[in-house]
């Protein structure tokens, strides 16, 4: 019976689990050493902090089509179902919020990076 349910709650989130393949979290970029970096390397550590930002910012697009999908799924589950859906709405939304600190977080390290460059080099 309890393999029955989870075969009903897979096609319930069915497309939620088919967009799990398709969201894909990027890798956060190698920043440079700000207080030994050229210029140069500090300009490419931006374009990098850039491109992580903006593929970020499209890989939490596709996990917020998987919140919908499995706040759907809770709101249509059964009881005996709306544990696991909940908590399928709930791993999604930490996903979303991880995804968030990762961007705030090499933000504030490049931030830094860069500190240390004006530091190095004044003038």
């Amino acid at each position: 019976m309890h393999k029955i349910k989870f075969v009903l709650l897979a096609l319930m989130l069915g497309s939620s689990a088919g967009m799990a393949g398709d969201c894909n979290a990027p890798e956060a970029p190698s920043l440079p050493d700000g207080a030994t970096a050229s210029m140069e390397d500090m300009l490419a550590g931006q374009k990098a902090v850039k491109e992580f930002q903006a593929a970020n910012l499209e890989y939490m697009g596709c996990v917020e089509k998987e919140i919908s999908a499995a706040e759907e799924a809770a709101l249509k589950a059964s009881e005996d179902e709306k544990e696991a859906a909940q908590a399928a709405h709930q791993k999604a939304m930490d996903t979303y919020n991880s995804a968030v600190s990762k961007e705030e977080e090499v933000a504030g390290q490049f931030n830094t990076e860069i500190r240390e460059y004006k530091a190095a080099n004044p003038g």
